[in-house]
């Protein structure tokens, strides 16, 4: 495996594209480091507590006969090492209030669930694997909000398995265990962030129109590509106020994240990362060398550099904005 790898010049990661009235988000002599780049399809990177960041590797059926990896990086020793084999193809991650690892396992052979893994004994128990009484299409990403509730998507990109729920929708996991649809509007939802304030709940729609490979010679109908703004009530739901980011005419909204400052950070495919104000202003991006999946900042120390799952790799770079996370002061 290739670790801590080729630094991109800042040449190549011109021009940044800075709003008005907003501090820079990318210093003029950024560095974008690859940190690993022998996966399938890198997917939902997670920063831990102690400073490890945690990603998906989604090798699918159709790429391999792998049942997917959690691959673990350490920023200390700069190595890249498995944490879970198979991983029930796993996809989006995050960590809870207790240190605990969310895990969304999609279809493809996966384990149609979501689950959290206590990390000091290593057991995994299931949160969430079917809703009124019908499996879950695909659990595709997962965010925790201040008072450890848990959000995730449940859309279908691949996969043959049945579909058995009506939509595609996004659920919210309560303390206590129990199962809520909150949104049913979003066509195909996929990335999922909260807003530091816990007012908005940002969810990326990423209709293809399949639900599964498509043979040669095929084509699909495709739906709503935008970013979405949901207003995020106090005891969990959700009401659609806005299309804050619309990605029409090109591109795509994959993982989602958010900085102190409420600001927007989102892996949008070939037009690499993306970052917006809260009113949906592109104030920043950063090209990728691949197309770029999902996005997330580190913790404690390390909660401004900005790790980038792309293509096969893990990447990282260092930026004048802090991340945001649940456990913040």
């Amino acid at each position: 495996m290739k670790v801590a790898a080729a630094l991109v010049s800042a040449a190549v990661l011109a021009p940044w594209m800075l709003g008005q009235d907003t501090r820079p988000i990318v210093p003029a002599d950024a560095k974008l480091e690859t940190l690993f780049s022998d996966g399938v399809f890198t997917e939902g990177p997670a920063a831990a507590p102690d400073g490890t960041v945690y990603f998906s590797d989604i090798t699918a059926s159709s790429k391999s006969r792998e049942g997917g990896h959690i691959w673990r990086y350490d920023p200390r020793t700069k190595k890249v090492s498995v944490f879970r084999s198979p991983s029930g193809m796993a996809n989006g991650m995050a960590f809870d209030l207790q240190g605990r690892l969310i895990v969304a396992e999609g279809a493809d052979f996966g384990g149609r669930r979501v689950t959290r893994t206590d990390m000091t004994t290593g057991k995994s128990e299931r949160l969430a694997w079917q809703y009124d009484g019908r499996a879950l299409n695909s659990p595709n990403d997962v965010a925790v909000d201040a008072r450890g509730r848990i959000y995730f998507t449940d859309p279908r990109y691949v996969g043959g398995e049945s579909i058995e729920q009506p939509v595609q929708g996004v659920y919210r996991i309560d303390t206590d265990g129990s199962v809520h649809r909150v949104v049913t509007d979003a066509g195909k939802p996929n990335g999922i962030a909260i807003a530091p304030d816990q007012r908005t709940l940002y969810v990326a729609a990423t209709d293809n129109g399949a639900t599964g490979p498509l043979s040669e010679g095929m084509s699909a109908w495709q739906g709503r590509m935008a970013i979405l703004a949901y207003d995020l009530a106090p005891e969990g739901t959700a009401k659609f106020r806005t299309q804050l980011v619309d990605f029409s005419t090109g591109g795509y909204a994959d993982g989602l994240t958010v900085d102190r400052d409420g600001n927007i950070y989102c892996g949008c495919g070939p037009l690499g990362v993306r970052v917006y104000s809260p009113a949906g202003v592109e104030i920043a991006t950063i090209p990728m060398p691949a197309e770029a999946t999902n996005v997330e900042f580190g913790s404690g120390a390390d909660r401004g550099t900005l790790y980038v799952t792309a293509g096969r790799s893990l990447y990282r770079i260092r930026l004048l904005a802090e991340g945001f996370h649940p456990t913040d002061p």
